[in-house]
């Protein structure tokens, strides 16, 4: 007998779906999951989307004295180290395609990736070179982990961060040998596959790696450099180029035998084949799946999976049934799909970290932007996309979660007195203050190609007229079909507003609930 089709997914299901795996629910969105029956097929559908991209910035790679040679001054110099040596291009572009682009899903995974192998604009300044960096993640985000763990380990914005670049045999820098085993790969615990701690006899938790094997990852890495810009040599400190990947500096290279994590590289072997080998000793190593698996979890569902969750979800990082290791259609498949994922999850639940926190609010407004008034208000909320303070990204992983047995809420680490008043300023500011033509609002004239951010509030207008309709649209797509029906009644109080002029009575309605709406635990946190 053949097995029963799966249900239909239903409209909150869609919605919760999406606050998955997006950057905030729509009702457009809703509606075309819904249409596509089942989760697995609009992953399906989403892995064929590419339309987010960083590669036009990552293609105008500048000398470092770009700006100070064309004998520039005041504002014009001030935009010139804007459009070249911040962050400001790149933030704007992620906003904008966040909010309007349909590759939703890369976009998503791409941003869990820079959380987990983190490099920051605080510390490297080059705009070309934090796109080509950003750039691996988005084109790598459905594709292979070692991928990943190769290109950016000889990309130049890392190399720079993490010191890697100019590494010199006579004393290897070991900052980046150590981060890319802590953090981004095999983390310092040995773990079994369900991301519990191996214990040794004693009762003690077991190291991944030592001392020594810092040292000899570093060995095997150092002798590498910027390409230079129109072929200028490797002498030149100003033509550096962020844009391609690193380059053999023969005089720096550790050409002696190698041994790390039971790996072994003999005498002789060229710079790249030690690169391949550290790639592959952390890639192949038992504790990456796991590792990494739960790293992804975290962020795009649960701060806290079972062991079997992540149990599931690492044996496909292992093997996506094809013998393939590291498949990450597979593994955000099996993310997404699980059965913690759709409910039942013992401990379900996460906070919505700050730049999510934003994007769904504005997705679910149906704002349309350029992405300028995302990157001016988003300091005051603690997180600024590409802006990590250090290479521990944002927050811990491990963040525990107060007053409770054991949990973690990783995003918590942000949520201060502070930030949660930013949160209230701004819906306050974009809803009920709303009308208020705002700076970040406007076309910004130092900054070519602007177009501004805009609101339909004539649509919410029309929706606020029927009170019901407007109660159900905030219920579907704000809180997933969540909403109980005291919480209904405190939106019905709160929109209780006067005014001799219909269509902004109706406006300031529907300002009034979405500005309560937003600023609710039940938005905040999902589940």
């Amino acid at each position: 007998m053949a097995a029963a089709a799966p249900a239909a997914i239903t409209p909150a299901e869609a919605s919760r779906l999406a606050k998955q795996a997006t950057f905030g629910p729509t009702p457009a969105l809703i509606d075309h999951i819904v249409a596509l029956k089942t989760p697995e097929a609009w992953i399906d559908e989403q892995f064929t989307l590419n339309a987010s991209t960083y590669a036009d910035l990552a293609a105008k790679p500048v000398a470092t004295n770009f700006c100070t040679a064309q004998g520039l001054t005041g504002q014009d110099l001030t935009n010139c180290n804007r459009d070249n040596f911040s962050a400001t291009p790149m933030a704007m572009r992620f906003y904008a395609d966040a909010m309007g682009k349909d590759d939703q899903l890369r976009q998503r995974v791409a941003f869990a990736l820079s959380q987990i192998v983190v490099a920051s604009d605080l510390e490297v300044h080059t705009t070309a070179g934090l796109a080509t960096f950003n750039q691996i993640l988005l084109s790598n985000a459905f594709g292979n982990y070692r991928d990943i763990l190769a290109q950016t380990t000889l990309n130049p914005f890392m190399g720079n961060f993490l010191d890697m670049v100019d590494s010199n045999k006579t004393q290897p820098n070991e900052n980046y040998a150590r981060e890319l085993m802590q953090l981004f790969s095999i983390g310092t615990v040995m773990l079994n596959q369900d991301g519990s701690p191996q214990l040794d006899a004693g009762g003690q938790v077991i190291a991944t790696y030592s001392p020594a094997d810092v040292k000899e990852v570093a060995r095997a890495l150092c002798g590498w450099t910027y390409a230079r810009i129109d072929g200028a040599p490797t002498t030149d400190g100003t033509k550096l180029d962020y844009s391609k990947p690193m380059v053999v500096n023969t005089s720096r290279v550790d050409t002696g035998a190698k041994t790390f994590l039971g790996a072994t590289v003999a005498a002789g072997a060229s710079p790249q084949a030690n690169v391949d080998a550290v790639v592959d000793a952390v890639f192949n190593h038992p504790n990456t799946a796991p590792f990494i698996s739960k790293r992804l979890i975290q962020q795009l569902v649960i701060a806290n999976p079972s062991p079997a969750y992540v149990g599931r979800v690492a044996a496909v990082f292992t093997n996506n049934g094809a013998g393939v290791r590291g498949d990450m259609k597979a593994v955000i498949k099996a993310i997404l799909t699980d059965s913690e994922a759709r409910g039942t999850a013992p401990n379900p639940g996460k906070v919505k970290e700050p730049v999510l926190f934003f994007t769904s609010f504005g997705r679910a407004l149906g704002v349309q932007t350029d992405g300028y008034a995302f990157y001016y208000r988003d300091a005051v909320l603690g997180q600024m996309p590409f802006r990590a303070p250090s290479v521990f990204n944002f927050y811990p992983y491990d963040y525990p979660l107060a007053q409770s047995a054991g949990l973690v809420s990783p995003a918590g680490k942000l949520m201060t007195t502070a930030t949660v008043l930013a949160r209230h300023n701004i819906v306050y500011d974009w809803t009920i203050n709303g009308d208020t033509v705002r700076t970040e609002f406007k076309p910004q004239a130092a900054i070519p190609g602007t177009t501004g951010t805009t609101f339909p509030w004539s649509d919410w207008e029309a929706l606020a007229a029927d009170q019901d309709k407007l109660l159900d649209r905030l219920d579907l797509v704000f809180l997933n079909g969540t909403m109980t029906s005291a919480q209904r009644n405190a939106l019905i109080s709160a929109m209780k507003i006067n005014n001799a002029d219909a269509a902004l009575q109706a406006r300031k309605r529907a300002q009034a609930a979405l500005y309560v709406l937003a600023t609710s635990p039940q938005f905040q946190v999902d589940r």
